[in-house]
């Protein structure tokens, strides 16, 4: 059984209603959004940045899985399928994926503020000051903020580069450095773009573009596979 390996993005999950940080406009309330997604805002308003991921979680639970996450789901049945996310939404396994790899966080996680290794799954929506760990120290959300290192990048890496097939789909490859991942695949591996826009590389004898958007373009993927 062939290895499908898929790099997903913001534009995956848009399509399930989850706004991106561009669709924000940049700006949440009357905040830019990397002033409550990062350390900084955690040491200097962390009741903001709260209430910032709150409400995004709120969301996520009013949203449901869209096609094209039912689709990477579907074709488990005829690969290996292993999906490196950039996304904090759990729309990949709710769809029915079991080998989903978030490497930004997972939204409905929370850890602790002192010990990274304390991570537990949050029940309902709303993470609040006061909220602590078995250890007694402040619960903060499971994300990578801006500014911090990406602690699994290393892992993703090892998965890219064992692909016998790499898709992207809902990312144009400009966020770095998970752009960098499509640069581990195998010189021989053939790579499908989906993307209705610009993304960031060029179409050749092994990479093929599809200018759709991600349920649209992964229906098409589908019919390209079951040609193989």
């Amino acid at each position: 059984m062939k290895k499908l390996v898929v790099l997903s993005g913001a534009g995956m999950s848009a399509e399930s209603g989850i706004p991106t940080f561009r669709d924000m406009g940049g700006l949440w309330e009357k905040y830019d959004v990397t002033e409550v997604a990062s350390p900084q805002a955690w040491h200097s308003n962390p009741e903001l940045v709260l209430r910032f991921y709150n409400e995004r979680r709120k969301k996520l639970l009013e949203s449901k899985p869209n096609r094209g996450h039912e689709i990477l789901a579907e074709l488990e049945k005829d690969f290996k399928v292993e999906i490196v996310t950039q996304n904090v939404d759990d729309l990949h396994e709710r769809a029915g994926s079991t080998n989903v790899l978030h490497l930004h966080g997972e939204l409905r996680k929370v850890r602790s503020t002192k010990n990274p290794n304390l991570v537990h799954q949050l029940d309902g929506w709303e993470l609040k000051m006061g909220d602590l760990c078995q250890e007694g120290s402040q619960l903060r959300p499971h994300i990578v903020w801006f500014g911090e290192s990406v602690p699994l990048l290393s892992v993703a890496d090892e998965i890219v580069s064992s692909a016998d097939i790499l898709v992207v789909v809902g990312t144009s490859l400009n966020v770095y450095p998970a752009a960098g991942l499509i640069n581990s695949v195998q010189h021989n591996t053939p790579i499908y773009v989906i993307d209705p826009g610009q993304p960031n590389v060029s179409a050749s004898d092994r990479i093929t573009i599809i200018k759709k958007g991600a349920s649209e373009g992964l229906e098409e993927l589908k019919s390209y596979l079951e040609a193989i």
